[in-house]
């Protein structure tokens, strides 16, 4: 089983303990402000993650003045820029962790070693100060400080070297197939999807952090 033996739990943060401030999300809404039609979503993230994610960046005119530059988009046209920043500064504000998020992390923190490892834009720490949620993790990696996305097994290898575990040992916990799920599968962690819509087929997979919990507790 999925569940059996772990020792440590990693969790992604987007999507999966926090709730963005915006919908559809702000990524999705960005591939539409910039125009970019042309390309299937998998393909167009992996380049957006990468360009505004994993770097630390001063302010959000210059994280967007360098997405613009890497993917090939004048910012001027339509007011990108100005819509872009206004629209991440608002997920910035009214973001906010999930209603069972506090709970099953106080709880798990017991039993398991947890570690936080995000795809993640350089103000994540403030996000993450303002709701105390760094108490809660063992390790915290964020992917403008370590420069790895999860798609890239250095970010997994990264969790196994420093906590000096085996890959059968975690658990990956996030909202995407393709970064979490299939992230950790690479290095052979287990891994399980939240899908809180239950829109998503996947062979391990709960509807709330609180399922994901009892699951957990239970052995």
């Amino acid at each position: 089983m999925v569940y059996d033996e772990k020792k440590v739990i990693i969790f992604d943060l987007w999507g999966t303990l926090l709730e963005n401030g915006i919908f559809p999300s702000p990524s999705r809404q960005t591939k539409k402000i910039m125009g970019l039609f042309d390309l299937k979503f998998h393909e167009y993230i992996e380049i957006f993650e990468k360009a505004f994610m994993t770097k630390n960046f001063n302010n959000l005119k210059e994280a967007f003045d360098h997405v613009f530059k890497e993917m090939d988009v004048d910012p001027k046209d339509y007011n990108r820029e100005e819509r872009l920043i206004g629209l991440w500064n608002k997920n910035k504000l009214f973001v906010k962790p999930y209603q069972d998020t506090t709970e099953v992390l106080e709880e798990l923190q017991t039993k398991y070693d947890l570690v936080l490892l995000s795809n993640s834009p350089f103000y994540t720490d403030e996000i993450l100060a303002k709701f105390d949620l760094e108490k809660y993790f063992k390790k915290i990696y964020l992917s403008y400080e370590t420069g790895y996305l999860k798609s890239e097994t250095q970010s997994f290898e990264m969790v196994l070297n420093d906590l000096d575990v085996k890959a059968e040992d975690c658990l990956m916990v996030g909202d995407s197939i393709e970064s979490d799920m299939h992230g950790a599968r690479a290095v052979d962690i287990d891994g399980v999807l939240i899908d809180r819509r239950n829109k998503r087929e996947f062979e391990s997979k709960v509807l709330s952090l609180t399922e994901l919990k009892d699951n957990l507790i239970e052995k």
